[in-house]
């Protein structure tokens, strides 16, 4: 036993990310809510110049373009790879980003009801697209802005899927995706409520967004492959953010399957 406990001792501060003991060594009566503290944005200012695309309404594109049951969906979710060179229609690309973020009703300056569930609604992601073959869309990089319900165009870029791929570590799905979803976490919504523990439920928010869009690219007859391994520096400074009050936390590739 001391030989197994010695073993997983390198384990330990991992596996006690995992726990919720840190719960009970907060002051719930004083966190940033608690003290009054306005709560950050919902949704990150977009700069004002930053050329806009309308999305179609991603809900309508959703029931219009599944091509199967919830349970059949479930069934038959998988890791796809492998895509064809076609590329989506804004359409499809309207209905995978509301499926994983959009809004569904707003409650309050600081509330906001989505397709995913969160720790007290607070949602701490925003969602980037490196855009490589889509209907509509120069290729480069895009922010969602859903309380909006458009595209905001960061940059044009010709290689973004290149640039991509090498961001997370030369995986060829996503050099050979149609679109590659980014998401980033903005730790202070989250930690605006929940102090220090915040980021294992942002962790865990985090697969719920992912299912989401496995579970609709499945009934779109789309492939997608979530991603966990990756280049911290490299996707952030792809995604132009700093890398500590933002940062890449999660990503998927999509295309045709």
């Amino acid at each position: 036993m001391a030989e197994r406990k010695k073993d997983t001792g390198r384990f330990e501060a991992g596996r006690s990310f995992l726990k919720d003991t840190i719960r009970q060594r907060i002051d719930f009566y004083r966190t940033a809510q608690n003290l009054g503290e306005p709560a950050p944005p919902l949704q990150k200012p977009c700069p004002l110049d930053a050329p806009r695309t309308a999305l179609p309404d991603g809900r309508e594109c959703l029931k219009r373009l599944c091509r199967m049951s919830l349970a059949e969906a479930i069934t038959r979710r998988e890791s796809v790879r492998a895509y064809r060179a076609a590329a989506l229609s804004l359409d499809a690309l309207a209905a995978l980003l509301w499926a994983a973020q959009g809004v569904r009703e707003m409650i309050s300056p600081e509330c906001a009801l989505r397709t995913v569930p969160s720790a007290g609604a607070r949602h701490s992601f925003e969602t980037y697209i490196a855009a490589c073959r889509v209907d509509g869309l120069a290729r480069g990089l895009y922010r969602y802005l859903p309380f909006d319900g458009r595209l905001a165009q960061l940059y044009a870029d010709e290689g973004i899927g290149d640039r991509a791929s090498s961001a997370c570590l030369h995986q060829d799905c996503v050099a050979a995706a149609a679109a590659t979803f980014f998401w980033t976490a903005v730790p202070a919504r989250m930690e605006w409520r929940y102090d220090r523990a915040a980021h294992k439920v942002i962790a865990v928010d985090a697969g719920h967004v992912g299912q989401n869009l496995y579970l609709a690219c499945t009934a779109m007859q789309a492939g997608a492959c979530a991603i966990a391994a990756y280049s911290q520096h490299e996707c952030d400074r792809l995604l132009g953010v700093d890398g500590d009050e933002e940062f890449t936390v999660y990503i998927a590739a999509v295309g045709r399957r």
